[in-house]
């Protein structure tokens, strides 16, 4: 693992639709973390204290911007133009986001539904990744990795997300 590139940078609020708060990030940083890679993805530390898998965001003009959820500007206490230590380095993982183990296990048990799975493009497994993540309790996790990989199945590897969504808020 490459040593983090170290940087401060300020929170700014953004009113566009897919966020509404992130940082930029230098260019001298991003070519660096840039550097001979074919993705963006990244590991970010704020402040010393949050870490999180992310993606360096082009954002006109040649920037670079990175996103900060509103849970992480809640735990840092952050707010539109707060200063932030910014700690990078590149996202060598997998799939870029963690798997949940309830996924892991099912999917080492379902040989049709590995194969849709890995099958996805990167940016549709990590939104599958994530969306297996999100609940706090096991049983919860292991449903929604249930519900999509039937899902995967039965749509033959393509996401129907309104079908999808519904399954998952029917669950209980």
């Amino acid at each position: 693992m490459m040593e983090p590139l170290h940087f401060q940078s300020v929170l700014e609020f953004s009113d566009n639709k897919l966020w509404t708060a992130h940082f930029v990030v230098p260019p001298l940083i991003a070519d660096t973390l840039l550097a001979g890679k074919s993705d963006r993805r990244v590991v970010c530390r704020l402040n010393e204290q949050v870490e999180y898998q992310c993606a360096l965001i082009p954002f006109g003009e040649g920037k670079l911007v990175i996103t900060v959820n509103k849970k992480i500007q809640t735990q840092l206490k952050l707010k539109a133009g707060s200063i932030i230590q910014v700690g990078l380095w590149p996202d060598d993982s997998e799939y870029g986001l963690p798997m949940p183990e309830e996924l892991k296990e099912l999917l080492e048990q379902d040989e049709e539904g590995n194969r849709v799975f890995h099958a996805l493009t990167a940016g549709k497994i990590r939104t599958l990744l994530y969306l297996v993540g999100q609940p706090k309790s096991s049983d919860a996790r292991l449903r929604r990795a249930i519900i999509i990989v039937d899902h995967l199945k039965q749509y033959d590897g393509k996401i129907a997300y309104k079908i999808l969504n519904q399954a998952m808020r029917g669950q209980s």
